[in-house]
């Protein structure tokens, strides 16, 4: 070993002595910290067997209640099912007795009105209409309903052209304005901004009331002149009808109305004056008159010249009486009350006389919101268009033969 050995060993024996200090508060920092850690670990301990008991018991509080309220819902549910049962069971009820009624209210007017005939005014001529096709058929029931949208005011018109394209909707809104809204497709009428896919076409006269007729590519309406029905002066008492072109968009023909003293026909709808319908025999006006007030008028027109053909007075009362539409010639006159109530056909006026009143069934429409400002049949399609309070509406009708019994 040389002389160096020595001083060696001094130096690592004086080195030794503050390492084995630090190495020994190294260890106690070490045992603090896991000591801290193991009381943390052990309060998080206590603490998640605290929660896990209160779960436990909440959960031991709440299976009974929910237990009761699932039978409380069974019960409701049950309850529920049982009631709609047995008010569907009484609506079939009510609709069956309501069937049953006779059709007495037309019966006696019609004997009334044939007791006085004599007196009706000149030129009308009530003989019977010979029907120029082979339809024969008579309302049996409104079989369904479909509510399509809301457009509009509470009165107008929607229809379809049963002569036309039969896609086009037309859309005539309020009691006097000169706009019409074409709309494409039926699609298109019922999104949320239909107005932006319609085309507008403006008449050069407003229209009166909801009397309006697509009709074979020509649009038929009622003009109020100056001086007409409600304005004063010398024509107080006419009505010009109008035939409008809707692809040339002009007034192809006009011509005064050929009755005195017109008055609403409808007791529920005061703006209307003339009700223009189209079924297969062609192109009808329901209209009254001073003359005999309570009562309805019907009128055969050629849907050409607009020259009356024929004329009857009906034995359907004017009170009450919301709409009216003619199919196969027969006249179906539809009555409500006010407040607006659940509508019903109650008269119906065969003008070739092959149905009688006692073969007529009177059906009640479903249930709906308000009363009809206007009804159109489609013969294409056999449906019914009609505008209820600003609803525009669907009704599939099922139809018989005349000659059947109800």
């Amino acid at each position: 070993m040389g002389p160096c050995a020595p001083l060696l060993v001094l130096l690592l024996l004086s080195w030794s002595g503050p390492l084995r200090g630090q190495q020994h508060h190294l260890v106690e920092y070490m045992e603090r910290r896991l000591a801290a850690l193991e009381e943390r670990l052990a309060q998080c301990q206590d603490q998640s067997s605290r929660q896990a008991a209160e779960l436990r018991d909440f959960k031991n509080k709440m299976l009974p209640l929910l237990e009761v309220a699932e039978k409380e819902r069974e019960a409701l549910r049950t309850e529920a099912d049982t009631i709609s049962g047995r008010v569907d069971r009484l609506e079939r009820e009510v609709d069956y007795l309501e069937t049953q009624n006779p059709a007495l209210p037309c019966v006696e007017v019609d004997e009334k009105a044939t007791a006085g005939s004599g007196t009706k005014g000149k030129g009308r001529r009530n003989e019977k209409y010979d029907m120029v096709t082979d339809c024969g058929y008579t309302i049996s029931q409104v079989r369904s309903m479909k509510i399509l949208k809301r457009f509009g005011g509470p009165a107008g018109l929607w229809t379809k052209d049963p002569l036309g394209p039969t896609e086009k909707i037309y859309v005539l809104d309020g009691t006097q304005n000169d706009t019409a809204f074409v709309f494409p497709r039926l699609r298109d009428f019922t999104l949320a901004m239909a107005a932006r896919k319609a085309s507008r076409i403006r008449v050069p006269f407003p229209w009166v009331g909801t009397g309006q007729l697509v009709y074979g590519g020509f649009l038929y309406y009622a003009r109020r002149p100056p001086g007409g029905p409600g304005g004063g002066g010398e024509l107080e008492n006419t009505l010009q009808l109008i035939k409008f072109h809707l692809t040339n968009r002009t007034v192809v023909d006009s011509s005064v109305f050929p009755a005195e003293g017109l008055i609403p026909p409808y007791g529920l709808t005061s703006d209307t004056y003339i009700d223009l319908a189209a079924d297969e025999e062609g192109l009808w006006a329901v209209y009254a008159t001073r003359e005999d007030d309570r009562h309805l008028c019907l009128a055969k027109l050629d849907p050409q010249t607009l020259d009356t053909e024929q004329q009857w007075d009906t034995p359907c009362p004017r009170e009450n009486a919301e709409a009216a539409f003619v199919i196969c010639g027969t006249l179906y006159v539809v009555y409500n009350t006010r407040p607006a109530s659940r509508a019903r056909i109650q008269c119906s006026f065969d003008a070739s006389g092959t149905l009688t009143p006692e073969r007529a069934a009177l059906p009640y429409f479903p249930r709906r919101y308000g009363a009809h400002a206007s009804l159109r049949y489609n013969p294409r399609e056999r449906q019914l268009y009609a505008w209820d309070d600003g609803y525009q509406i669907v009704y599939k009708l099922e139809m018989r033969r005349k000659e059947e019994e109800v």
